[in-house]
């Protein structure tokens, strides 16, 4: 779900030819599930190969990273590892969530309800260790970096960027905001476009959400903004204080200025008492895997193909996108044999 704080946060659109030779360190869950919810057909079922496996987030991997890299971005991918404690109320909702999405799926199913089903298709992702070790193999068939995390990704890859290891996370979740990440990167691996619910057709294009420029404008530090985030509620404390919306929590610490007595206010106002401070720990006490170097490698074509094809993708389509990384490999070639000359 992510900590909602969108509508009080600055960001602006850019396009992917701004990111040429940028590093981006991509949050793989928040984009995992990113694809299986929106590569589906128009039923609502993702897309399968002969033996009934889901292979939209294969699809997905391949095309959207082909894109990222003819634009010259280098991406990384950054996997979840076990999540805190404090997360498994919110894991327990969106379970729930997920089942009760599932009972109308199959209700529509049983009454050829095609509308309704692709309504709930999405709703019940669940992303397994299968699918994981697939999106593994895959992009390090493609070359591309991936990161474990020994517990949330996006803290992984926000102390990659403050470390300066990666530009940006892209990630569609303002969390690693909260664990310091200076630049944030949102729809990077979106389609892009979207259909609306008037049958037209929108562009979707990169957003870029600056840390500094977020706490310039409005006008907090950074243990504020965590702060903010757990009035409103985050994966640690979902639902937040009820009552509080984005624009009354910023006043609040504005206000307030220093964590204690933001909540000792809050507990006043609003008769709510909570462990706000454990919640306060984890953007702050985040144990990282010490990533020292991030290696590159060259495309591996024959195990790029192996996979797909053993999921029936078409090797007309495998061998036109491998081509398009082969070209730019060739190109860099060229570059570098021109400089030399």
């Amino acid at each position: 779900m992510g900590v909602q704080i969108s509508e009080i946060i600055p960001k602006k659109e850019i396009e992917l030819s701004d990111l040429k030779g940028k590093i981006v360190a991509i949050d793989a869950f928040n984009t995992l599930y990113q694809f299986l919810t929106t590569i589906r057909q128009p039923d609502g079922t993702p897309l399968m190969d002969k033996n009934g496996d889901i292979t939209s987030h294969l699809s997905g991997l391949f095309y959207r990273n082909i894109n990222l890299i003819q634009e010259g971005i280098k991406p990384i991918y950054i996997f979840d590892g076990i999540p805190p404690e404090l997360k498994q109320a919110e894991i327990e909702k969106r379970k729930k969530a997920k089942q009760i999405a599932e009972q109308k799926y199959e209700e529509a199913k049983a009454k050829k309800d095609i509308g309704e089903m692709k309504k709930y298709g999405g709703r019940f992702v669940k992303i397994t260790d299968k699918i994981i070790k697939q999106s593994k193999e895959l992009l390090e068939a493609l070359g591309i970096p991936v990161i474990q995390a020994p517990a949330e990704g996006e803290a992984e890859a926000a102390i990659l960027a403050r470390t300066n290891k990666v530009w940006a996370v892209a990630s569609q979740d303002y969390d690693v905001l909260l664990y310091g990440a200076p630049y944030l990167i949102r729809n990077l691996t979106s389609a892009r476009q979207r259909k609306t619910s008037s049958g037209l057709y929108v562009d979707i294009k990169p957003e870029l959400i600056e840390f500094q420029r977020v706490v310039t404008k409005l006008d907090i530090d950074k243990d504020q903004l965590i702060c903010l985030a757990i009035l409103v509620g985050t994966d640690y404390n979902p639902g937040g204080v009820r009552g509080l919306g984005q624009k009354k929590a910023l006043e609040i610490v504005q206000k307030y200025k220093y964590p204690i007595e933001i909540f000792r206010q809050v507990q006043r106002q609003f008769n709510f008492i909570f462990d706000w401070q454990e919640v306060f720990k984890q953007f702050h006490e985040y144990e990282s895997s010490h990533i020292e170097n991030i290696e590159f490698k060259k495309v591996d074509e024959a195990r790029v193909k192996e996979i797909l094809v053993s999921h029936n993708f078409s090797e007309k389509r495998i061998d036109s996108g491998l081509q398009k990384l082969r070209a730019i490999t060739e190109a860099k070639k060229q570059k570098g044999l021109s400089e030399f000359f």
